[in-house]
């Protein structure tokens, strides 16, 4: 720090005391008066420390002398230096220490020391008329920064709900004056039945500990020129099995009995509030006896593989570092209740649902009928075909218009058979033939060409002709 930055706060303070000075010697009423804002100023070793003094008076003044001593406990005060208005004599001792920049009665100590923890008074004269003299005393205090504190807890392993303890004590490697205060979840922690305190303060020992002493613990330290928390801690406390339940995704949860449908699997979920986690256990009670089924937190039942409506369970959970258990009972009943709510929103089918049902019923009927008359028709030309003699026609045959004439010869016939109903109608549109049956409209006329070849005229030739 330059020279300059010391004088600074001479600098303003002195051209306030010339004013007053330069009104007083014009002429006032008399009256000196010196004040200090503080009685007690703390400083940092090694830093410089500023002790502020303000005077003033009504007065013609002809000199003005101001001086500063040092005294100790139970020690006679020391000169520093002193001032007759603008002049300083310091003391040969203490002349590169101590500081002061007339007419401005402030000091400067630099650098502050551990020796230089004391009173100092500040003594003002004015020469006027009389003699007029008035005085402060300033005690000044010299500390180290407090350095980053750390907790240490034993045991570090961590404690057992109602059977172990802990004791966290803070460290500091720096620091003066020091004065611890413990925090939990960032509030202060004061003694009590379970908490109690170093002479200290510096060490908190907790006996024994209990699931509400989880949390997160610092150490506050101060002192009068600094202050410094230390970093959250969180003891480990090993507590439980407590508020164990059991509760399901499925079914119908009425105290400690769940009802579930016929052929529903149902998963049911053990926990429980413990450091470290438990260990679950599942026992089924069937006939006044009682068997584990099952090892951990879930179990799912399937009801259709339970040959008992109705069958009581028990989830244990168990805790190894604290030695405790607990358990909780409770009853499966295996009931219809889905059938009864598929029946409820069968009923419960909106109008538009049932329009739609019964129309698509009728639909499907009425494709049915139609498919149905059509087979009764085609089932009535079949009949009335096989009914015919063979001698009375033969298939017909197809020419292609180059086989020889004498194949042609032959009496033909044009049979017409009637419809089912035997009234003819007007074509309608063609169908696929069913049964053998050339396709045609089952509802026209259907016509046949039958060849007739006169077998006795070709074995016997007419004898006119011979």
């Amino acid at each position: 720090m330059g020279q300059d930055a010391f004088m600074e706060p001479f600098s303003s303070t002195a051209r306030v005391f010339q004013c007053k000075i330069y009104l007083l010697l014009l002429g006032a009423c008399s009256g000196l008066k010196v004040a200090v804002p503080s009685h007690t100023v703390h400083g940092i070793r090694g830093q410089a420390l500023y002790l502020p003094v303000h005077y003033g008076f009504h007065t013609l003044a002809s000199d003005i002398q101001i001086i500063w001593l040092f005294e100790r406990p139970h020690t006679m005060p020391k000169y520093l230096l002193g001032s007759v208005n603008k002049s300083v004599v310091p003391d040969l001792e203490y002349r590169h220490k101590f500081t002061m920049m007339p007419p401005n009665a402030s000091l400067l100590i630099n650098p502050l020391q551990f020796t230089d923890e004391g009173n100092y008074i500040v003594k003002v004269n004015i020469q006027g008329n009389g003699t007029l003299s008035a005085s402060q005393k300033i005690q000044v205090t010299v500390d180290d920064l407090v350095t980053n504190p750390m907790v240490r807890t034993q045991p570090s392993s961590g404690a057992v709900e109602y059977v172990g303890n802990l004791t966290l004590t803070c460290l500091v490697e720096g620091g003066t004056r020091l004065v611890y205060q413990w925090l939990k979840n960032g509030k202060y922690i004061h003694a009590g039945p379970t908490y109690t305190f170093s002479p200290q303060n510096n060490t908190l020992h907790i006996a024994p500990v209990t699931k509400e002493d989880i949390g997160n613990y610092s150490c506050l330290v101060k002192n009068p020129v600094s202050e410094m928390e230390s970093g959250i801690i969180m003891p480990t406390i090993y507590y439980g099995p407590y508020g164990l339940h059991v509760n399901s995704d499925k079914g119908l949860k009425v105290g400690g009995v769940f009802t579930v449908d016929i052929g529903e699997a149902i998963l049911f979920d053990c926990s429980a509030d413990s450091y470290p986690p438990n260990t679950y256990s599942w026992i089924q009670k069937t006939d006044n006896t009682t068997y584990v089924i099952k090892h951990g937190p879930h179990l799912e039942v399937a009801s259709e593989k339970v040959a008992q409506k109705t069958t009581d369970y028990v989830c244990c959970a168990y805790n190894n570092v604290t030695g405790r258990r607990d358990e909780t009972h409770f009853t499966v009943i295996i009931t219809s209740v889905g059938l009864d709510k598929l029946a409820q929103k069968g009923k419960s089918l909106s109008p538009l649902a049932s329009i739609t049902a019964v129309s698509l019923f009728l639909i499907i009927s009425m494709c049915l009928l139609f498919l149905w008359k059509k087979y009764l028709s085609c089932k009535v030309i079949k009949q009335k075909l096989k009914g015919r003699p063979e001698t009375e026609y033969r298939k017909a045959q197809t020419f292609s218009g180059h086989e020889d004439a004498l194949d042609d010869f032959g009496i033909y016939e044009f049979v017409a058979f009637p419809d089912a109903s035997g009234v003819p109608r007007r074509p309608s549109r063609s169908v696929p033939a069913c049964d053998g049956v050339s396709g045609q409209d089952l509802h026209s006329t259907i016509y046949e060409v039958i060849q007739h070849i006169p077998a006795q005229q070709q074995d016997h030739p007419d004898p006119l002709i011979n």
